[in-house]
């Protein structure tokens, strides 16, 4: 996958964008990541990419021709034009769905804002509007970099073990059942035995009750959407009958 990013602050990516699972992938051929200054294609001696708001009010708002000047150009990079992500606060809330179906695409570029926001002619160019959450950040940087590191991981021969991105939070519509490693015992607090028993079937319906259990505590919202057996919706109730349950004491 190639993925191209157009900021006024490329040298935010360089850290990032080159350590762990997402520099190793880079390292394989697997995924290119390309930053371009937005600067780059402004034409004044400061190289303005923001003015001030029509209407009044506070901040500034990024102006509209660099930005077509540089999608244009960063598009005409390669044969076929990548998929446009514009990250602002005011798009589509970002979930493991939305990872999945961006990791299906060839290219992905990025165009990250600040300030007040895009002039809205601008968002005209923009094939998907994102959003990783219900706060404001200074910038689209940071999303920028969290979106590309759960859009990677997805990527054939990106992880190590293809089962990783299958087991983990959200894949299955669940939040992620508890892990535990060696030693057996730490400070007083044990490994459950189940884990420790070798029995596969047993430590299959441990893992999907504590799943249920974790979501139904900690993101009950996840659980509308899922098809559950009697059993599991027993499981589900049982933990949620013990959040209201009054404390003793």
């Amino acid at each position: 996958m190639i993925v191209d990013v157009i900021t006024i602050f490329p040298g935010m990516f360089e850290g990032p964008m080159s350590a762990s699972i997402v520099g190793l992938a880079r390292e394989r051929g697997l995924l290119e990541v390309r930053c371009h200054d937005l600067r780059d294609w402004t034409h004044d001696r400061h190289r303005t990419t923001d003015d001030a708001p029509y209407g009044g009010g506070p901040g500034m708002v990024m102006k509209p021709e660099p930005l077509f000047e540089a999608l244009d150009a960063v598009q005409a990079l390669e044969d076929e034009p990548g998929y446009v992500v514009f990250c602002t606060p005011t798009g589509t809330p970002f979930s493991q769905d939305l990872a999945l179906q961006l990791a299906e695409k060839e290219r992905l570029v990025f165009v990250c804002g600040r300030y007040e926001g895009f002039d809205e002619r601008a968002l005209s160019l923009a094939d998907l509007e994102l959003s990783i959450g219900d706060y404001v950040l200074t910038g689209g940087e940071l999303p920028a970099m969290v979106v590309i590191d759960a859009v990677s991981r997805h990527l054939p021969g990106v992880l190590g073990d293809d089962e990783s991105s299958v087991e983990e939070s959200f894949a299955a519509g669940v939040l992620e059942y508890p892990q535990y490693t060696r030693p057996s015992s730490f400070r007083g607090m044990d490994v459950p035995e189940v884990l420790r028993s070798g029995d596969h079937g047993r430590i299959a319906a441990w893992r999907r009750e504590q799943s249920l259990r974790r979501t139904a505590r900690v993101r009950p919202d996840l659980l509308a959407g899922l098809s559950l057996s009697d059993a599991e919706c027993a499981i589900v109730q049982d933990e949620l009958n013990r959040a209201d349950a009054p404390e003793e004491g």
